[in-house]
């Protein structure tokens, strides 16, 4: 018996030590599920196809592009004040999010378990690295930043419900875990608190925005920096090299736009001075002309720039012409907007 006990206890001893790597595989898959992936596996379990269409139609105003022209519009047509405060505050938050992406390299969420099913509908819009969540980072700096400015109580609490609304919807989506939300979270309204003193009053502006912007471009500075001075060896076509590519392109046109602000700033302070105010049919007109052109002017200087410059150059080049028309050419127009009602009158 004590033979055949200590064959047992043998082959046991083997077993397990073959299936070592096997087990503890197995234990960080249950430690990540119990953990942050606990969350989205109990989201996952309530998903409906209607809860689908409204949460991924949610989640895009909280995309980098609805971020712009909700900015811009505020920058042309309500108050420059309020405008510049998300602006600053969206680049200061755009560039750290992106230096976190890239420093922590944490993949997404049906990277890291294979089991785990996302809406496929939001998968498009889910480039990239997981932590932290951009799509949080940009709702809380645009909403957030919006109710912290406001003194209508309505558009406040209007602004915080969707600024959740967006953040719940990342994680019911699948595309991120609590904590890409809860640190996004936390770091935009930092953000928001750390730098609205400079954007209280016009006199405080005044003071502050040029220090600001030579601090964000000295932040954008760095992690262009560091991103183009990396050399991993990743295999072609991996997705990390896809991500470290997306980097480098963020850096560059962060860095091209960031740059513009400054002699923007300037120049429309200085000489342009222009007046938001407008009748209701003069500020659509405005946003949406002034936008089309944009885009316009975006797509068309793509191409020459490129045969020009390096692409990355030519990025942070095509980023810093957007800035200056958006500050400094269409605003000339704004007189004309104006006129409109006054025509009417």
């Amino acid at each position: 018996m004590a033979a055949r006990s200590t064959v047992a206890q043998k082959r046991i001893i083997v077993y397990n030590s073959h299936n070592l790597d096997d087990n503890a595989a197995l234990s960080e898959a249950w430690r990540e599920r119990e953990g942050s992936m606990g969350l989205l596996y109990a989201l996952e379990s309530i998903r409906t196809p209607l809860l689908d269409k409204i949460l991924g139609a949610v989640t895009y105003l909280g995309d980098e592009l609805c971020f712009m022209v909700f900015a811009v519009g505020v920058f042309w047509c309500i108050s420059k004040r309020m405008g510049y405060y998300l602006m600053t505050v969206g680049f200061f938050g755009t560039i750290l999010n992106q230096f976190l992406k890239i420093l922590c390299a944490v993949p997404r969420p049906w990277v890291k378990d294979p089991g785990f099913t996302i809406v496929e509908s939001a998968r498009a819009g889910a480039s990239g690295y997981s932590f932290p969540s951009g799509h949080t980072q940009n709702a809380v700096t645009l909403y957030g930043g919006t109710a912290r400015y406001t003194k209508t109580p309505w558009l406040r609490w209007v602004c915080i419900a969707v600024m959740v609304l967006i953040c719940f919807s990342r994680m019911y989506l699948g595309v991120h875990t609590p904590l890409d939300v809860g640190v996004a979270f936390a770091m935009a309204l930092i953000l928001l608190a750390a730098l609205y003193p400079a954007f209280r009053t016009e006199d405080a502006m005044r003071r502050s925005m040029p220090w600001l912007i030579v601090g964000a471009l000295a932040l954008g500075s760095v992690f262009l920096g560091y991103v183009t001075g990396l050399r991993p060896d990743f295999a072609p076509g991996s997705e990390d090299e896809s991500n470290l590519a997306h980097a480098v392109k963020n850096a560059w046109t962060l860095l091209g736009a960031v740059a513009a602000l400054l002699p923007m700033y300037l120049i429309e302070r200085t000489y342009i001075r222009f007046d938001t105010r407008a009748p209701w049919y003069g500020q659509i007109l405005k946003l949406v002309l002034g936008l089309a052109l944009a885009v316009g002017l975006k797509t068309m200087l793509k191409e020459p720039l490129r045969t020009l410059f390096p692409s990355g150059f030519a990025d942070a080049l095509r980023y810093f012409v957007l800035v200056l028309y958006a500050g400094c050419v269409w605003p000339l127009t704004f007189r004309f907007f104006a006129r409109l009602g006054r025509k009417a009158d």
